[in-house]
């Protein structure tokens, strides 16, 4: 038997089959991939303003016809994927493929799938469509400083389900790291994990996170009594524009994975009173010639990894507009969790807003303390500094909230005066202590997102980058809400009407995120 020293178990099968760099992948090429897999169909996916991917189905009859999809795309109705922003009388957009992110579709045989990018009749990337808004704070902030922003999220969610099996209970709030036979959802996860890796090639780990619900009360009936745990997949650093697809599309395969078990998973912010609730963490890294630059050679924090944190202090309060978008998301942002409400950054310090966790900068090859036969250190020495931000939720609209991230981290490369005192005067020690007692405060509901974002405004619409229309359109949204003062309204009622109004929020639109 010849032994896979190329580890190819979990690779892409297209890159496999092609024996190509999925970045590499051509017109050619991908027709090769249909006529050598008897594929029956092209299934393009994208991401309308909503946030949430969508897809078009399109049966392949012809070589001819699979070179013209692969080559021009297809048309969509954009007035109906970016409503209010799309005028109807001019609606049709293209949606043209992106080679690199070809896959097979796991769910259905005979699929050859897609992410696609939104192009106006002009020809030009559509300005208005959150990836290439993205690309576009991307674009000008390798023009402006020559660096590329790295990126993954930590995409947290529960499974809902029937608690079939009552023996090895995992107690309520002590489902951190769990592992079977206290875990009941193991399999379903590994399943997850598996796929999302393949058309990917860029997750980190999966586990089980704090939060364990034994009987969800519940007034809509999909929930009620459900049994849940709490789970979290994260992904390793890539191109922030990658990045984003990247959470696009394991959100997709979570929620199809669940379906086909019989479960339900939901990324809402808030589930239950009084328990974890659910993050979207964003670990962000600067990257030069293809050399993360977030250490200096002492193996401390670089001089531009404190403008990126600076940058992000000026940004955070308005980043909740696209990173909190629905009321529950301000159940989550209270004092006294591991979620946070100012805005302050620290070493490891969980409760920060922005934390610069453990990169293995001060010790290494850290196996020969527990295995002292490795005589020879690894030949990999790479720096894998990251920092984290801890606000945003599964509600996120990914593009946005990237793109926003993308322009703080301009600001604080550009405007370096304000951002390294910015930095300074925002830091903690990991005991809590040390900021300023004037640091700013993130929002506590949706109304107050919306109008900081408005009054923020041209720190996004800089350089042409969010056009007006979807900033007017974000807040609009959050306006909708209609949740001014939401935590001391909760507050002011008696426990039990706090409880059954609390639960109606985190409940009534539970696919929503």
């Amino acid at each position: 038997m010849t032994k896979n020293t190329d580890y190819l178990t979990l690779k892409n099968p297209i890159e496999v089959f092609t024996n190509k760099d999925k970045k590499e992948l051509t017109r050619e090429d991908l027709i090769e991939v249909i006529i050598g897999n008897d594929i029956e169909r092209i299934t393009f996916h994208y991401t309308g303003i909503d946030g949430k991917i969508k897809e078009l189905k399109i049966p392949i009859t012809s070589r001819k016809q699979a070179e013209r999809i692969l080559t021009d795309g297809e048309r969509v109705d954009g007035s109906s994927l970016f409503k209010g922003l799309v005028e109807v009388g001019k609606s049709d957009l293209y949606v043209v493929p992106l080679y690199k992110s070809a896959f097979f579709n796991p769910f259905e045989e005979g699929s050859l799938d897609f992410i696609c990018k939104f192009v106006d009749r002009n020809g030009n990337l559509a300005n208005f469509a959150p990836d290439n808004i993205l690309s576009n704070a991307h674009n000008l902030l390798k023009k402006n400083h020559g660096y590329e922003l790295l990126a993954h999220g930590e995409v947290e969610f529960y499974l809902l389900g029937e608690q079939e099996n009552c023996t090895y209970v995992l107690p309520a709030q002590k489902g951190y790291h769990a592992s079977s036979p206290f875990a009941k959802t193991g399999l379903v996860v590994s399943e997850m994990l598996r796929i999302i890796s393949q058309i990917t090639g860029s997750v980190k780990y999966a586990h089980n996170e704090v939060g364990t619900l034994h009987h969800i009360d519940s007034e809509y009936t999909e929930l009620n009594g459900k049994y849940a745990e709490q789970v979290e997949i994260e992904f390793a650093l890539s191109d922030v524009e990658e990045a984003a697809n990247n959470v696009i599309l394991a959100a997709w395969i979570i929620r199809n994975v669940a379906y086909r078990y019989g479960l339900i998973a939901t990324f809402f912010p808030k589930i239950e009173p009084g328990q974890a609730g659910t993050g979207f963490h964003i670990h962000m890294a600067l990257s030069k010639d293809g050399k993360n630059i977030m250490c200096d050679s002492a193996g401390e924090l670089s001089n531009d990894a404190l403008k990126l944190i600076g940058g992000l202090c000026k940004y955070a309060p308005s980043l909740t507009s696209f990173g909190n978008t629905v009321s529950a998301s301000y159940l989550r942002l209270v004092p006294g969790q591991e979620a946070p409400t100012k805005v302050f950054w620290s070493d490891s310090n969980r409760s920060a807003l922005i934390r610069v966790p453990l990169a293995w900068t001060k010790v290494s090859n850290l196996t020969k303390i527990v295995n002292p036969q490795q005589k020879t250190p690894s030949p990999i020495d790479e720096v894998r500094q990251t920092v984290e931000l801890r606000s945003p939720d599964g509600s996120a609209n990914v593009h946005l909230l990237l793109a926003g991230i993308t322009m703080a981290v301009d600001w604080g490369l550009v405007d370096t005066d304000k951002s390294l005192p910015l930095a300074e005067i925002s830091r903690v020690d990991s005991g809590g202590s040390g900021a300023s007692a004037d640091v700013d405060v993130l929002m506590t509901c949706c109304v107050d997102s919306a109008e900081l974002l408005l009054a923020k405004r041209a720190h996004y619409e800089r350089e042409g980058i969010f056009p007006p229309a979807v900033i007017d359109y974000v807040a609009e949204l959050l306006k909708k809400e209609n949740d001014s003062n939401l935590n001391s309204r909760l507050l002011a009622l008696a426990e039990d009407e706090r409880m059954k109004e609390s639960r109606k929020i985190m409940h009534r639109d539970i696919h929503r995120c």
